[in-house]
């Protein structure tokens, strides 16, 4: 996908985002009117032009949306990085059937880049593990992604 600019999720990245993974996400301050930026993991993208993330709903991003709809998301994987920008909402204020007060945010997809510095790919994709209870942690994560499904 290097130097194309697409208006929706290519085949390729659609299912990168049907599964639990690191992704960043970049709102617009709404104190400083700065960048902030948030490693989110409940993600699902139900089709090529949209994408839903659960985060706490106490959470900066929250109000950040609510005050102004733009927003970027990083997403590193197929050997490259890519910055997507939306529209964002917040579409539920708490998820039902889960534990944790959480959000749902949808984005709307407007653009999808490929913004990997030229002549490179990524060899390794970024990994994380939970750090609490592996059992509870696995629960969770199945409740959080059937909620945003």
């Amino acid at each position: 996908m290097a130097n194309r600019v697409e208006t929706t999720l290519t085949q390729e990245l659609l299912p990168l985002l049907q599964r639990d993974r690191f992704v960043t996400v970049a709102t617009v301050d709404h104190e400083t009117g700065g960048p902030n930026i948030s490693a989110i993991s409940w993600v699902y993208a139900p089709n090529e032009k949209t994408i839903r993330f659960a985060i706490d709903n106490r959470s900066r991003v929250i109000e950040n949306v609510q005050n102004n709809d733009r927003l970027a998301l990083e997403l590193i994987g197929n050997e490259s990085t890519y910055s997507i920008t939306g529209r964002a909402k917040v579409a539920v204020n708490t998820l039902e059937d889960v534990p944790l007060k959480l959000a749902m945010v949808e984005v709307i997809v407007e653009e999808v880049r490929d913004v990997m510095f030229y002549g490179s790919r990524i060899s390794a994709e970024p990994k994380y593990e939970k750090t609490y209870d592996k059992e509870a942690a696995d629960k969770l994560d199945q409740q959080v992604m059937e909620a945003i499904k």
